[in-house]
Order: C-alpha cells, then structure tokens, then sequence
C-alpha cells in the first residue's frame, strides 16, 4: 500500500474518531437538554393546569374543566393530559344502594373498610354532626337530659382515598356492619365503581420525517410530571402531564443531521487539502523512487532540486551520494571489463583478433547475409626459421608479418578483417567482394611476401587459399575450403595462392527451399533440451535451466545444421513460423511433462523485430500464465548489437506478461558494458570461451570477477555454459556466478 494512502486512511481514522466523539456528546447533551426542556416544561403546565383547575374543581364534573385541558393539550407539545381525583365521597345511601345483603329496611352503618392494598377510606363528619358535638361541648346539661330517641338520624359520608394499586374503572369492595331499628346486625359488603379520572387528552406522537433506526438508536425517556390541586387542607384532585417527544427527537434528528452534514463536508474539503498537500509532501518521493528504480536498472542520475522537507531532504542527499558512488564503481568495472575483453581477444605480440572472434565474425556474416570470402594463410616453415633465430628476430618475423595482413588492401572501401589462430596460422576476412577482387588482393598480398622474404632472407614466406563466403553453410565447412584452396597454393610455387572460385553446395537453393517450407509447415522437427544449469555454489543438484535446441532432419535422417537451417529460413522469410513452433513445443513440453526448470527459447533477430510476433508471443504467455515465470526468451549477443532498441522494446513487453530475458554468447565486443543496464536482463551467458581454461589465465579470472560484480549490482544473474573441467567449475566457485552447464 502506498504511502499516501496509509496517510489518508490514517488521517480518515483520526478525523472519525474526533467526528464521533464530538458527535456523541453533542447528541448525548442535547438529548439531555431536551429531556430536561420538556419535563421541565410539562412541570411548569401541570402546576399552571393546577391553579386553573383550582377553583373549579369544587364541582369536579364542571364541563369547563375539559375545556381549559383541550385548549392545553392542542397545542401538541405534549403527549397526554390527565385530571385525576384524590379521593371519592361515599354516602352511606351509595353502600345501601350497591349491596345484596340487605333489604330495603332502613339500617344504620358503621364500622366500614376497605382493603389497605387499594386505598384507605375516612369517616368525614357531617355539618349537623359538628354543631351536636359543639352544642354538646357549650350546654352539656342540656344533652345530658334528652333522651335517646330525640338524636334525629345522620346519613355519614366517607373519603376514599386510593393509592397506586388501584386501577382506574375497576370496582372496590367496602365492608361494613348494618343495624335496624330491631337491634338486628349485619356484615355486608358494597361493590362501588371508582374512575378516578377525570379528565383524559390524548395525542398521538408523530414522527413525520424521522427514521425509525434513530428512534430505536437514541431512546428519550421523558418522565411523567404532575402537580397537586388543593381543596383547603385535602388534596382533591391531581394533574399529570406528558410531554410529547415527538418534538424533541425533531430537534434532536435536525441537530444530528445539520452536524453530519456539516462534517461531511469538513470531511471532503479536509481530505481535497490534505490530498493537494500530501501530493506536494510526497513529490519528492516520487522523484527517489524513480531514481532507485533507475539505480536498480543502471541509470545513474541525481535529484537537482532537493526537497525542503529535512528528513526527507537528507533521504535524497543520501541518493545521491549512493548514485554517484555506484555509477562510479559500475564505470570502473566497465573499464577493467573493456581492458580485459581487449587483452582475451587479440593477440599479445600481434595485436590481431584471435580465433574467437574469428567466429563471433563470421556469425555476423551469416546473420546479415553478407558475401565475401575468406582466407587462410600459413607462413612456411616457421619452425625452421625459428631454430635459426633468436626469439626477438622471430618476434619481429611475425610482427611484420601480422601488419602486412592487416593493413594490406586494394583500396580505402576494402573491409578486411585479419586474425591469427595459433602460431604460423591466420586468417583473413574479406568482406562484400568477389572473384575477381579475392585474386588482385592475393596477387597484392604476395607482392608484399616477397618484399618481406628479401628482407628476413627467406624465400618462402606463406601460402594463400580463398574460399567464398557460403551463406547456407557453416564456419568449419568454410574454413576447410579455405585450408583445402591453402594446400593447393603450397603445390603452386612459394609465396603463390589459390583462389577457389565456387563453392559446391550439397543441394541448389531450391531443393533448400522445398525441403524447409517442408520442415517447418509440417514440423517435422523435434526439441531436446540441453545444457543442464544448476546452480553453482549448493548443494542442491536440482536443474535451473535448460535450453531448447531445434533438432532438423533431412529426408535421409542426416542432420541438418542449426545455422544452415536457420540462414535459409531467414531468406525465404520462414523462420517467424518456425519460432512460433518451436514455443508451442517447449510449453506444451513444460506442462504435459510437469516441468519445474525455466527453458530459454532461441530467437532469431527477425522474429524479435517482428511487432505481428511480438503480439503473438504475449498472447501465447498470457494463455499459459501459470508457467510463463519459467519461459526464458534467448537472443545472441551479436543479434541484441544489431538493433538495441528493438531489443530492448522486445524485453520490455516479455517482462510485462512475467517471462525471461537471456543474452547468450555474451561477449564485450558486441555489447558495450555500459549498455547492459538498458535492457533490464534476467539473465547472461558468458561465451564458452571466457571460462574454458580459467584456472590457467589470469586475464578470464578477472573479466569474469569483474563481470559477476557489475552483473550484481545490475541484478542479473550470470551463467557460464559448457564448461568440461573440473577445476574450472571450482575456481568460477569463487565468482558470483548463478549457475553453470557442463
């Protein structure tokens, strides 16, 4: 994850934390607010309801009552409005009226009670009842002289109070004791109904436009409120108000809303700043992660404008410093590298390319097609001249010997290429020639000869054999053609030369083209796989890499030459098809056989400039993904030289389906060491001749210690291939080598 999005989803986190904290206190103190607003309020009606109601009360089914409670309760800002009595006035008519156990004789009652779980009932006197107990107090000789019979008869009346428990509508059980006149007594009970309600509004609670999940999400309890009415010294009546939440869950959701909104928009307009601002922040980071991925594929620049941010300013002090340093050391090595490659591939007393570039030559004139001819020259008898010399007279024989070779030519066009294989053996390369100027050369040459034998005093320098270049057939065809016309020059006369004129061919051109438009659209061709990589410093013996080799038949069974095959494909444009062939082979190869290994997969140079094979070969990748990690595409040294760019956009799109780039036959000649980092390799390998007799030259020793640091500082993995000795393969032990084939 990148660095940006850690810090906006950091920033995020701390910006919701702080959101829902404030949130939810804003919400908790205003749903506090508002439940105290309301109790508050429904408080201040009850007891407003209450000194209104006071007055009225003494008739309690007062019509005006109801009346001043609806035009309270319209308002809407509460739930319910409630007008309870206190108590119940009870005459002793009503518990006569209301009994089954009595006739309709008259009977006085006394003694009555109610259950103590509903309520309490209290006798209250009577007007008439007072005056008596006053008189009595004022004239008690007066009282004490009437007779019984003169106390006239009193209807008592009682308060019943109820208490929680009783629930309104419900009927209460009074007991009492009834006597008559006759003196009879009788315990009876009354079955009374009690509706201690008086007056009840209701109104229901609406929530037009607040969701269900808030309500459910943020519960407002709002508490019932109520406020005595007195009647004198008794409390006669009690008004209960209930406020209406719909109206606080209103404000409350308007409140919440209008918040989320507005920190939505802080949100948005935070995380634009933050985004403007972290893109200026992390700009510089940008410019040093593409400085390390340029120090990681060998490009080597500097950060000019330093950030002004101190930690990562001094980030990118540091990268430069290490840019500087590594190029340097990388351009140290390219030079020891260019030093070394020059001193393994020419001769130390001559100066002339030796045999190996000899042939790394004569690939390039089979891969361009070129014509010319070749030669083989032979100095007569070295051996005799130089038992009769001193070292320094035989040295200085060759030496003149070597710059006539090479700087003889018939005129400033010739291209001419002079080698010496081993002792009194040379060759020479002539190319974009004919017949005609193959013979002038040599007539040229032998002039130059003879000179050379008056002045060493020896009649017999060399002998000369040409053979022109044969573009369907193979250096060592070639140079013995060469060494055939040579030893026909020695028969001719000292200093003389033979000029082969035509190159028999084993078949004319057009049986060539039969015979390969046969090959390959039918594919009759098979693919071993060779070279058995493993890694060289381990203990695993476990393959690493293998490398598909085209095994062509011709029609008799003889096998045909790899070079021959390829050169001929190439000039009747079939040699595009043939590749695809051969992919097809190895990664049907890879998946029927279950392989671990990578292969590496020859092209050839018109495949690899090929944008319709380019296209192809991404697509066959992608259909095989799951093994495109071990599909290691191989090009020559000398074809990546041809056209770099090609080349490198060729690698570029290999590595985007997740396959392998190799250069084999690696040599410093063709590719500039500095040049290596501008292919992004996954792989090269060392021409054969850079490591076979290592443990013998101390210029090989060095080329490949100084190539295995460069290749590691470029994260490419080098191989070495066919290497037969033993002690070779233990002293490139000593190198960071990958791996090797033997």
């Amino acid at each position: 994850m990148s660095l940006s999005k850690q810090l906006y989803i950091i920033i995020s986190i701390i910006f919701f934390m702080i959101f829902a904290g404030n949130f939810i206190i804003s919400v908790k103190n205003t749903k506090e607010y508002l439940e105290t607003e309301s109790v508050t309020k429904a408080q201040d009606t009850a007891t407003s309801l209450g000194m209104s109601l006071r007055n009225l009360l003494k008739d309690k089914k007062d019509p005006e009552i109801e009346s001043i409670i609806n035009a309270i309760a319209n308002r809407g800002f509460y739930k319910e409005i409630r007008l309870e009595n206190s108590y119940f006035a009870i005459n002793d008519s009503d518990l006569l009226k209301n009994t089954k156990d009595l006739d309709n004789d008259k009977w006085q009652i006394s003694d009555v009670k109610v259950d103590d779980k509903i309520g309490k009932i209290d006798v209250l006197t009577s007007v008439s009842s007072m005056e008596n107990e006053l008189n009595a107090l004022e004239h008690p000789d007066e009282i004490n002289t009437q007779t019984q019979t003169d106390i006239p008869e009193v209807e008592n009346s009682y308060i019943f109070t109820p208490n929680e428990n009783l629930q309104s509508g419900k009927n209460i059980i009074v007991s009492f004791t009834a006597s008559n006149i006759n003196g009879k007594k009788i315990n009876a009970t009354s079955s009374l109904a009690i509706n201690n309600v008086l007056v009840k509004v209701t109104r229901d609670v609406k929530f037009d436009y607040i969701p269900q999940w808030f309500i459910n999400l943020i519960p407002i309890d709002l508490v019932e409120q109520s406020s005595e009415i007195s009647d004198g010294w008794q409390t006669s009546a009690i008004i209960y108000v209930s406020a209406n939440p719909g109206d606080a869950y209103a404000k409350l959701y308007d409140q919440a809303k209008s918040a989320s909104i507005y920190a939505l928009i802080a949100f948005l307009i935070s995380m634009a700043l933050i985004f403007i601002f972290v893109q200026y922040i992390l700009k510089p980071l940008k410019k040093l992660e593409k400085l390390a991925n340029n120090i990681a594929s060998g490009k080597f620049g500097l950060i000019e404008s330093l950030p002004w941010t101190t930690e990562i300013k001094a980030v990118a002090i540091a990268f430069n410093d290490m840019s500087t340093k590594i190029e340097a050391i990388i351009n140290r090595l390219n030079n020891t590298l260019e030093s070394l490659s020059k001193k393994l591939s020419s001769d130390e007393l001559t100066g002339l390319c030796l045999k190996q570039n000899f042939e790394t030559d004569m690939k390039k004139m089979f891969i361009n097609k070129s014509t010319g001819y070749v030669f083989v020259i032979k100095i007569a008898d070295l051996a005799s001249f130089a038992k009769s010399h001193t070292t320094n007279e035989v040295d200085n024989f060759i030496k003149k010997f070597a710059k006539i070779l090479k700087y003889t030519k018939l005129n400033d066009e010739m291209k001419i290429s002079a080698y010496r294989f081993f002792g009194s053996e040379f060759a020479l390369i002539i190319k974009n020639s004919n017949y005609e100027d193959a013979v002038k050369f040599a007539q040229l040459l032998k002039k130059e000869f003879e000179e050379l034998a008056l002045e060493f005093k020896k009649s017999e320098i060399a002998h000369v054999g040409g053979t022109p270049f044969n573009p369907i057939g193979t250096t060592p065809e070639i140079l013995q053609s060469a060494t055939q016309a040579n030893e026909k020059a020695t028969l001719i006369g000292p200093n003389e030369f033979f000029i082969t004129d035509t190159n028999e061919l084993a078949r004319d051109m057009e049986s060539w083209r039969d015979l390969i438009f046969d090959i390959i659209d039918n594919s009759r061709f098979d693919v071993n796989y060779i070279g058995n990589c493993k890694v060289l410093n381990s203990n695993d013996d476990n393959v690493v890499m293998q490398e598909a080799f085209a095994n062509i038949k011709d029609k008799d069974g003889n096998n045909i030459p790899i070079g021959t095959f390829v050169s001929i494909a190439e000039k009747y444009e079939k040699i595009v098809e043939f590749d695809k062939k051969v992919i097809e082979k190895v990664v049907n190869h890879i998946l029927i056989n279950s392989i671990k290994h990578d292969i590496s997969i020859n092209l050839s140079l018109e495949s690899i400039n090929n944008t319709a094979f380019i296209a192809w070969i991404k697509n066959k990748i992608l259909e095989n993904k799951s093994i495109a990690p071990q599909l290691v595409f191989s090009a020559t040294a000398y074809a990546v030289a041809k056209n770099e760019d090609k080349f490198k956009f060729f690698a570029d799109e290999i590595h985007k389906c997740g396959a392998k780039i190799i250069i084999k036959r690696f040599e410093s000649k063709f590719i500039p060491l500095g040049n290596l980092k501008d292919f992004n390799l996954d792989y090269i390998r060392l021409a054969r001749d850079y490591t076979c007799d290592i443990c013998k030259d101390y210029s090989k020793q060095s080329f490949v210690e100084s190539i295995s640091e460069l290749a590691s500082l470029l994260n490419i993995k080098v191989l070495a291939e066919n290497v037969k000795n033993d002690e070779d393969i233990e002293f490139l032990k000593n190198y960071n080598l990958y791996a090797v084939s033997r």
